[in-house]
Formats: structure tokens, sequence, C-alpha cells
């Protein structure tokens, strides 16, 4: 990646699934370390907020999964998130922390997960820009929470959103172009011809996830997609 810009997005972009969590717990600093250290151009990671406001990284709206505590991450304190183990000793990363390790060396997709995410998502990223060196480019904001997205677009007209989909809807990318995204972020299993040509033909990129196996990695970049959400960011780079 050149300086605090997007990758070329006219080349195929390997995105760091959650950091590269087929080898270190996911959506911790470990594992965003690992995914930028095997060559993926972007990490993406989820964002909740806690109940003292602050927005942590986390995929789950529980903890039961990914770490050793129990309950809502939003009826918990930062301070008892923080005490939690995310594996392997990891912590619970806050958003402001993972954009200051990760730096200018890979672009960041935040998909926002828990209600109310979209203006301190929008606020942090004009503060990490603000400071320079970063562009709005190196960030991507998707959701599958269309309407907290299109908060997200009004409020912030200058970053770039991406429209997470589950299936293939009956007007293809048309849902994503209402929205004004810059991509359609779609699952693997609907990946079709007809789907990735509608959103280019739209001006969208086409972004697919999750994307594991080789030949699926191999019939991706066949089908002419811009990129692959991916745990093992190895396995896609050059």
């Amino acid at each position: 990646m050149k300086g605090s810009e997007m990758p070329n997005m006219d080349s195929f972009l390997v995105i760091g699934h959650r950091g590269a969590c087929g080898y270190e717990p996911e959506n911790t600093l470990r594992s965003f370390e690992k995914a930028i250290a095997l060559g993926a151009h972007m990490v993406e990671l989820d964002v909740h907020r806690c109940r003292t406001g602050e927005l942590v990284v986390i995929h789950d709206n529980r903890l039961e999964r990914t770490t050793n505590g129990s309950g809502y991450v939003a009826e918990k304190t930062l301070d008892e998130l923080r005490a939690l183990d995310a594996g392997g000793g990891e912590r619970i990363p806050l958003l402001r922390e993972v954009v200051e390790r990760v730096g200018v060396r890979a672009a960041i997709n935040i998909e926002l997960k828990g209600a109310g995410t979209a203006g301190p998502v929008s606020e942090l990223i004009e503060r990490t820009v603000g400071s320079g060196g970063y562009d709005t480019s190196h960030f991507l904001v998707s959701s599958f929470d269309h309407r907290e997205l299109a908060r997200f677009a009004e409020i912030n007209r200058r970053v770039r959103i991406g429209a997470l989909v589950e299936g293939v809807p009956l007007g293809l990318a048309a849902f994503a172009q209402e929205l004004g995204a810059f991509a359609v972020n779609a699952g693997l299993d609907f990946v079709t011809d007809e789907f990735v040509a509608d959103a280019h033909r739209r001006g969208m990129r086409f972004f697919v996830y999750t994307v594991n196996h080789p030949e699926d990695i191999d019939r991706m970049r066949r089908m002419g997609v811009d990129g692959i959400f991916t745990n093992y960011p190895d396995r896609a780079s050059p």
C-alpha cells in the first residue's frame, strides 16, 4: 500500500477476516499483526459499544464464544471487558488501539455490529484523519444492519461504505447502490456471475466473505471479484 491510501482497487484485495483468525484469536491485536505479516492489504474487524460508551473490537454481542466471560458486551463496562481473556492471553481491544497499531500498514474495514455505533465510529475516523498521516480512503465501514449503515452515510459522506448481504437480493446490487455503497460484501455461497457483473455495472466493487480454501480463492479470482475476506491471508497473497 502506498502511503495511507486505500490499496489499488483495480487489484485483487486480500482482506484479513477478524485479522488472521485462522491462526490467532479473532479480533485481537495479535491477529491483526499476523494478518499484516501474511500480506493482507486490509484488515476487517467488528465493533460494539460497551456500557461505558467505548468502542470495543469483538464480533458477538455476547462474550461466551470468544472470551472467558459471559453476558452481553453492551452491559459490561470497559474495565470488566478488559479483565477478560480473548484467547491466548489477549485482551479485547479498543477500536482506537487497533487503528493506532495497524497504522498505515493496511487499510481497515470496520463492521458496525452494535446499535449506535455509526456516530462514534465516524468521530473516531475523523479524529484519526485529522491527526495526519491518514486519508479517509484508508477506511471502509460496513454492516449487515443497513439502517445503521445508512445512518453512518448520512453522518459522514467522505468515508466509503460496504453493504453486507447474505443471499442474493432480488434486485441484485440495487440495494447497495441505493445506500450509496462503494462495495457489495457478499457471502461465498451466493456469488454468481450475474451478481458480480451487476455490481460492477453500477460502479461498485464486489468483495466476498469468507474464502479460505485455495480452490475457492482461485474461483473468485476467475469470477472477477475485487477481493476476498479470508481467515488465512497467506493463502491468497501472491
